[in-house]
């Protein structure tokens, strides 16, 4: 049975630790501790909550409908700990070791990374920034039980539920490989949009799911060519193909440039609404000294970044 008195913190930390990594070895790795020694915690692990936790399968260690139930309440107590440790110590960029956790989209990646990344290089060298896609229904849990430190991109349904910046608007241009025959001028007939072949991105950020409920919306049908899961693979299919996409202005800017300006970009035959990149983080973690630095750091670069793109 499991009371205050019999639980050791560190048992806490490889639960963790394998259901986050679901394998006893990666999570002793992240640990620094040997197999044989997160086995027996997890034998011990397994007599204080008298359930098996976590079960050996193809696909990894997975965890057992009790051990799904004490991931939450456990890693709310581990963050609750790691807070008050943190403001026992004055954050220091310079030296700090912090891993800061973010969640992004392809497109966020590809656009905010690189000068996030150069500007923590810059101050904070030490630190180490861990990014993942997390699917928008998680992001607020995961935001308030500390797995995520910050969450980037078009992400409307999470503002109400946690504190907020907007980073910039962005707009949507459609985009195609130069060649003969194509429409002069900066913007595109519908005519001749409806007439080329498209390709249409599956992508998780919730701003395009907005972009293609807005051509149901207006009822414009595109001939699809071309359905993929993401946007970073566009610029090779584009620069062999006729197809065309539309896609968010700032990364159509970068495939341009990367492409050496092999590509025309039309702004829309019809308007579609600009819509909110924001930065998102939880609450409790508003005073946090790292979460802040963090924070009001992305939030300086990027804003400044949406005025000059």
């Amino acid at each position: 049975m499991a009371t205050f008195n019999n639980m050791d913190l560190n048992l806490l930390r490889v639960f963790q630790a394998i259901a986050d990594e679901r394998s006893l070895t990666q999570a002793g790795n992240r640990l620094h501790l040997s197999q044989p020694a997160v086995s027996y915690a997890l034998g011990r692990l397994r007599l204080i909550f008298d359930d098996p936790l976590f079960i050996r399968t193809k696909e990894g260690m997975q965890p057992t409908p009790t051990a799904v139930e004490l991931a939450k309440p456990i890693g709310r107590a581990l963050q609750a700990v790691q807070d008050a440790l943190r403001y026992a110590e004055r954050f220091d960029p310079s030296n700090s070791t912090r891993v800061f956790r973010a969640s992004m989209t392809d497109v966020a990646e590809m656009v905010f990374l690189p000068p996030v990344c150069e500007k923590l290089n810059e101050l904070a060298p030490s630190t180490r920034l861990h990014v993942e896609q997390v699917a928008p229904t998680q992001i607020e849990e995961a935001l308030r039980t500390g797995r995520l430190d910050f969450a980037i991109g078009n992400l409307p349904a999470l503002k109400p539920l946690t504190h907020f910046e907007l980073l910039f608007r962005e707009s949507y241009v459609c985009m195609t490989r130069k060649r003969k025959g194509l429409p002069r001028g900066e913007q595109i007939s519908l005519d001749d949009f409806l007439a080329m072949s498209h390709v249409l991105v599956q992508s998780a950020e919730s701003s395009h799911h907005q972009v293609e409920n807005s051509f149901k919306t207006l009822g414009i049908h595109r001939k699809i060519g071309l359905d993929i899961p993401h946007f970073s693979v566009l610029p090779r299919i584009l620069a062999r193909s006729d197809l065309t996409v539309t896609l968010p202005l700032r990364i159509a800017k970068l495939f341009q440039s990367d492409g050496h300006g092999q590509f025309m970009l039309y702004r829309l035959p019809v308007d579609i609404p600009a819509v909110d990149v924001t930065l998102h983080w939880h609450q409790d973690f508003d005073s946090d000294p790292s979460n802040s630095w963090l924070r009001q750091l992305i939030i300086d670069l990027l804003q400044q970044y949406g005025r000059s793109s």
